[in-house]
Order: C-alpha cells, then structure tokens, then sequence
C-alpha cells in the first residue's frame, strides 16, 4: 500500500506521528526537587545569632552557633535568635515620693544570651521584647520613682538609673536577658513644679548675690581696718622715733650745758683768792705754794746772834 492508498483511506487528512513531552517535564520536576532537597539540607546561622533547631516543630535540645551547618532537609528548620546588643527606648510615667507626676523617656541595652535562646524561643518567642522587657521596664521605674522626691530625681538621676538597670538584672537574669546599659533620658514634670523649682532656683540666686556682696562688703572693710591699723602703727612708731630723737638730744645739750653751768657756779663762788698750786722743793719734798704770796727767798734769812 503505498502512500497514496492511505491518504484516501484516511479521507484525505494526514497523520503524523506526535512528539513524547513527559521525559524533558519529569527531569525537569526531579532536578528541581533536588535542588530544593539540597538547598533544604543546610542552614546559614547569621554573626551574632543563634540558631534554634526545631525538628518537626519541636525544639531541640541543641543550637546552632552562627555559620554553615546540615539539617535533615523537610524535618528540621532553623530560627535565628539575635545574641547582638538590641535598643528599647519608651516612655515612663510615674509618680515621686512627694507625689510629684513624672514622665520620662528611657532607653535600655539589653542583649540575649546564646545560651537561653532556645529556651527564649520555646517558652516565649521571638517576640520576647513586648511580652517580657517592656512590662517589666514600666514596673521597675515606677518601684523606683517611688522612692525619690522630684528633686533627689533631678539631682540624683544616675542613683535612680543604677537601681533600675539592678531591678531589671535581677528580674530578666533569669531568661537569658541581661542588661547592658540603662539611661534616663530625661524628666519631666507638671507646669506648677517646674514653675516652684524656677522660682526657687531665683530665690537662691538672689541669697547668693547677697551674701556674695555682704562678703565683699566685709572684705572691703577689712581692708580699710588693716589699713587703718597700718598707719597708725606707722604714725605711733614716727612719733616714738620723734620723741627718743628729742631725748637723745637733749641728753646731748645737758651734756654740753653741764660744763658750763659748773664753771659759772664756780665763778660766782670764787672769792677772789688764787688756788694753791702743789710743787715740790729741791730734796723732793711737797710744798703748797700761794699763787699771789711773793715767792720765798733763795737764801734763808740771818739768824740774829744772841
């Protein structure tokens, strides 16, 4: 039978043989399959995080520290829990010892340890930021508001600070969450306490600047009193100089007076008569001669004869 013979069996229409599609679609279905097998069988634990390893959807026992680690493809998957210190800041309100509303902003540095991620992740999630820190946050702050007046917060914010970031550690040690850091960043306070503490703060000022200018003043009169007492040291000790200058000189008029005054005394004693003048004769004898008595005669007088 030639072709002929079929086409008019055929009535005519042509037939001719179709192309299989199955195997190209069959091979490309298992390559995929394995690239999904393989790329299901390992795992890439990112820097700073811990892996939590569910098997089935429970977790295990064991974790993946950061880097390229194998999982049984299908069963096992992998959740990621970040190690990296992490930032909450929020608001605060509270109120003072004396009854003072406080609102604040705070911001806190906190960090989960590897060594409870799994146990974070099993018991509270991922979200463990919401459901623990954040209450536990408010509830510190407010305990420790409680105990200061409005103005020890002003004066004493890092002693508050340090007994929060203590409360926090001693309430989220314990799941794995310690804090790193603790900060107020700010207080603030009703419009009718901040306008006390302004007008305190003038009223200080004003005490200060008195007592400022009474010191002064003081320090002025002082000086003027050290001065005074300066020169009237200088004036006594010139007047005492003055006067031992006058002494001395009249200790030497009544030196030099003195001579005189005896020679004028003698003078207006004297009765005229010459002093003796003591000599001595030839042998050696002292005699007492009168200056206006004529001397005695060289030869000795004739004894008259008897």
């Amino acid at each position: 039978m030639d072709k002929f013979d079929e086409i008019r069996k055929s009535g005519g229409v042509i037939h001719t043989p179709k192309k299989s599609f199955k195997k190209p679609v069959i091979t490309a279905v298992c390559a995929f399959a394995a690239g999904l097998f393989l790329v299901s069988g390992f795992t890439i634990v990112p820097a700073g995080n811990t892996g939590v390893v569910l098997t089935l959807g429970k977790v295990s026992n064991t974790s993946y520290s950061e880097g390229f680690h194998f999982k049984i493809p299908f069963i096992q998957s992998v959740e990621s829990m970040s190690n990296k210190i992490r930032v909450y800041e929020t608001p605060a309100s509270a109120v003072s010892k004396d009854l003072q509303t406080v609102s604040s902003n705070i911001a806190v540095n906190y960090r989960l340890v590897s060594d409870k991620s799994a146990d974070m992740y099993k018991n509270v999630g991922t979200e463990y930021q919401t459901v623990l820190i954040a209450p536990v946050v408010q509830e510190c702050m407010k305990s420790a508001t409680a105990k200061y007046t409005a103005e020890q917060l002003i004066t004493e914010r890092a002693a508050v600070g340090d007994e929060v970031k203590t409360a926090l550690d001693a309430k989220l040690n314990t799941y794995g969450i310690y804090i790193e850091k603790f900060n107020i960043v700010n207080f603030d306070f009703s419009q009718e306490f901040n306008s006390a503490i302004e007008a305190k703060q003038v009223a200080e000022q004003n005490l200060l600047k008195t007592e400022t200018e009474q010191k002064q003043a003081i320090t002025i009169a002082e000086a003027q009193a050290k001065q005074k007492v300066i020169a009237a040291d200088a004036e006594a000790e010139a007047i005492i100089k003055q006067a031992q200058a006058q002494a001395d000189a009249n200790k030497l008029l009544e030196a030099s007076l003195s001579g005189k005054v005896i020679a004028y005394e003698q003078i207006q004693k004297w009765n005229g008569v010459m002093p003796k003048v003591t000599g001595s004769d030839g042998n050696g004898m002292l005699i007492n001669v009168d200056i206006d008595e004529p001397p005695a005669s060289s030869t000795s007088p004739a004894v008259p004869a008897e």
